[in-house]
């Protein structure tokens, strides 16, 4: 297919992306307000908040294989569907129970979208042009985030016709109704020889399920409920849970029968040097936008518009990363990945180094900001690309499913280890110690992700 033909699919796709994505910041800024309108106590409103986050990375790699089997086509138009519907129970919810369950089909909608992403590209991108979609596609990841962070706090600070938070889900109702009826004429019907007879591995579904359930809900949900021992008799239980997938993956490779997820595809030291590297830098970011919200309000004082003008400055620095890269020479793409994850770690060594100095300069801030996010833009893009080279059609599901089921772990890892470091130190040693540390303990995890990059390229 030209690539003049696929770009209105790559933009639909990207277009759910971006809504799935925009839409879980978006609760993250609203959560005051509804727990103001509803009364729901902290734990309701972190509910809440990680319902959407469980269900879509619990079921992102079924949903990535099961659009294999149906189809990209009705499995994202479904996608699109669910979101819309469940957005419309989220916006008219009674009580925060009715809110939460809505939450979670939020997320089994996100799931069916989001997992359709890098296969819908790897399909109809031809192989020269595919760099300029996995370009658009991470500056996806990093702008939709921060507008959603935006977007929320003017929709709610507005409050719409007295709806208070409601009309950040009521918004999603025309945008998701638009975008099913343009996926439906886009995307093109499955043909008799994208067919897949092959059903789903049931039993792999359920040992990851298992897996992610037992290792996200205790992270999520254990430093606000002060760790009850159900939650790290979970977070210990997930182990094995891992293992017995891993077995009963291998089982059906050596069988020579259809498993949940190729895991040969990810053994190839390049991509699992790159996954590593990828999931580290990612860590940092989705750690970055929780901590830096609450250094600069609750530590500085600083009002709600500076903090997200600050994320937006390191969006902006990601975004130009974006088209720059399929401009570079062979050579320089080779290197993009491990020079981004450097110049990352200096821009976190220097946030570190400034705020210990006592240097609480905006503009330095904001150029430090634009720096890392110019450096994580490279390294994504870069990664992204090295890891979807030479992916067969039949396996792109794979690929598309778990590095879709990156972003979530990654948000929920990041800030239950960042996050959490940064609020001890916080309350032992003031704000201002606690931005230094996790900035350094950022500068360690890019200069990691840097050699991990440079092993993937090497």
């Amino acid at each position: 297919m030209p690539f003049q033909r696929s770009t209105p699919i790559v933009a639909v796709v990207l277009a759910g992306q971006a809504i799935a994505n925009m839409d879980n910041a978006i609760v993250n800024v609203a959560a005051p307000s509804i727990g103001a309108t509803m009364q729901a106590g902290g734990a309701a409103l972190q509910l809440t908040v990680v319902a959407y986050v469980i269900a879509s990375a619990t079921l992102l790699i079924p949903a990535a294989r099961l659009g294999s089997v149906l189809g990209l086509r009705a499995l994202f138009a479904g996608g699109v569907t669910i979101f819309t519907l469940a957005s419309l129970a989220c916006g008219f919810a009674p009580n925060v129970a009715t809110l939460i369950a809505a939450r979670a089909l939020q997320g089994a909608g996100a799931a069916c979208m989001i997992a359709q992403v890098i296969a819908a590209i790897h399909r109809y991108t031809e192989p020269e042009l595919r760099p300029r979609a996995i370009a658009a596609y991470t500056m996806t990841l990093s702008l939709s985030g921060v507008a959603g962070q935006i977007l929320g706090g003017a929709i709610v600070s507005l409050d719409i016709f007295g709806l208070a938070w409601r009309p950040i889900f009521l918004i999603n109702v025309p945008i998701g109704i638009a975008l099913a009826a343009i996926a439906l004429r886009v995307i093109p019907r499955r043909t008799a020889a994208e067919h897949v007879r092959a059903g789903i591995d049931g039993g792999g579904v359920a040992l990851l399920a298992a897996t992610i359930l037992a290792f996200v809900v205790p992270l999520t949900l254990g430093r606000e409920w002060n760790w009850p021992a159900w939650s790290v008799a979970l977070l210990i239980a997930s182990a094995p849970a891992l293992v017995a997938f891993i077995a009963w993956e291998r089982r059906h490779e050596t069988r020579g029968t259809r498993a949940l997820v190729a895991l040969t595809l990810f053994t190839a030291p390049a991509r699992a040097w790159g996954l590593g590297a990828l999931l580290l830098v990612r860590l940092t970011y989705f750690s970055l936008l929780f901590v830096i919200a609450l250094y600069l309000q609750d530590g500085l004082h600083e009002s709600a518009l500076v903090s997200g003008a600050s994320l937006a400055v390191w969006a902006l620095g990601y975004g130009s990363a974006g088209p720059l890269f399929p401009r570079l020479s062979p050579h320089a793409k080779a290197r993009a990945a491990p020079a981004g994850a450097l110049v990352m770690c200096a821009a976190y060594a220097a946030m570190a180094i400034t705020t210990l100095a006592g240097l609480h300069d905006a503009v330095a801030l904001a150029l430090l900001l634009a720096a890392g996010g110019f450096g994580f833009g490279c390294i994504s893009t870069a990664t992204m690309q090295r890891l979807s080279a030479g992916v067969s059609a039949d396996r792109a599901p794979d690929l598309s499913g778990v590095l879709s089921m990156m972003v979530p772990l990654a948000a929920v890892i990041g800030v239950a280890t960042f996050g959490t470091l940064y609020l001890d130190v916080t309350q032992n040693a003031g704000p201002v110690a606690g931005f230094a540390a996790t900035c350094g303990a950022f500068a360690v995890a890019a200069a990691l992700a840097a050699f991990g990059a440079r092993r993937s390229f090497a």
